[in-house]
């Protein structure tokens, strides 16, 4: 079980990076870095000379090729690949032990998800970033990090997390993580139809308090991309829609976790009140920083990275209140 626990370990750290870089890469327009999949310009890594560029470029005639955008591109997709060897060699190892057998389903379903997320990685290119498509990979990585971590939780033996038990907290903990799931796929809706600045400033939005929205197409599931989708179709009533939302939730996530908090606050589970405080404070803070600073890179990347432990946080506080 140790080289369990140490290797979900391991996969959370990568599952972070992971998650860095695509952010990275949606964030620098790199989504068709490379137009093809799992190549890039139909070689194993990228174009590195002018001989190799001129052949990709007459390959792929309506993409110019920049390099700029093509290797955020790779550089994700060898990470997540990465992430993939590590689910199998975990798969390999749950059947190994015989201590917890429940653990070997639950890696299996991790290494068939991974595998999804990589048919997703394939559609994201072949459909021109669609936006459905693009929401489904990125919130995917979200799930891929939890599911980890849970693996880790399973096989590892905390004294410090089998002394909380808070299992009169089970409404308000499991109301956290819904509304959290929400607000990660309001703020993954918010990239993938490029409405991040939408609202420009803050706390109004475009000089206004209730800005003119249009949440029918804001929120159209079956939008089509025209050639492709980079830098996104949507009007700007609808991408105001589409960050307004994010905004309004975050109102409503707040609350909801002040709640949690102050009844944290009184069991033995009181440090994650702390971490749960800090790291929502932080949050708010850098969405408020991307919309004034006009979404500085590593900030942007910060923020998608917070939401991703407090995903963790929030999953732990559930794991507490329901375990037996």
């Amino acid at each position: 079980m140790n080289n369990i626990k140490n290797l979900s370990f391991f996969g959370i750290c990568l599952a972070f990076v992971v998650i860095a870089l695509g952010a990275w890469t949606r964030l620098v327009d790199a989504g068709l870095g490379c137009p093809d999949w799992p190549g890039c310009y139909g070689f194993i890594v990228f174009p590195t000379n002018e001989a190799e560029i001129a052949v990709a470029e007459t390959r792929f005639p309506m993409y110019p090729y920049d390099i700029n955008k093509a290797i955020p591109e790779v550089v994700h997709r060898y990470f997540a690949a990465t992430l993939g060897f590590f689910a199998i060699i975990l798969t390999y190892l749950s059947f190994k032990q015989k201590e917890n057998k429940k653990i070997r389903y639950w890696t299996v379903g991790l290494l068939i998800f991974i595998c999804c997320q990589g048919l997703f990685g394939y559609l994201t290119v072949s459909l021109k970033l669609l936006p459905i498509i693009v929401t489904g990979h990125l919130f995917g990585g979200f799930t891929t990090l939890t599911l980890f971590f849970f693996i880790f939780l399973m096989a590892s033996n905390f004294e410090l997390l089998n002394k909380m038990k808070i299992p009169d907290l089970k409404f308000i903990a499991g109301l956290a993580f819904f509304v959290l799931i929400i607000q990660i796929f309001l703020g993954v809706w918010t990239s993938t139809n490029y409405a991040s600045l939408a609202c420009a400033d803050f706390p109004t939005c475009q000089g206004s308090y209730l800005p003119e929205m249009d949440f029918k197409n804001g929120f159209n599931l079956n939008q089509e991309v025209g050639p492709n989708y980079l830098y996104g179709l949507l009007d700007n009533p609808s991408r105001v829609a589409v960050h307004y939302s994010h905004r309004v939730s975050a109102i409503l996530v707040t609350l909801v976790f002040l709640i949690l908090m102050s009844k944290l606050w009184f069991s033995n589970a009181a440090p994650l009140a702390s971490t749960l405080g800090i790291l929502l404070i932080t949050q708010i803070s850098l969405g408020i920083i991307n919309v004034v600073y006009v979404l500085p890179l590593y900030v942007a990347i910060a923020h998608n990275l917070i939401a991703a432990t407090l995903l963790l946080t929030i999953f732990t506080i559930n794991y507490l209140a329901w375990k037996k």
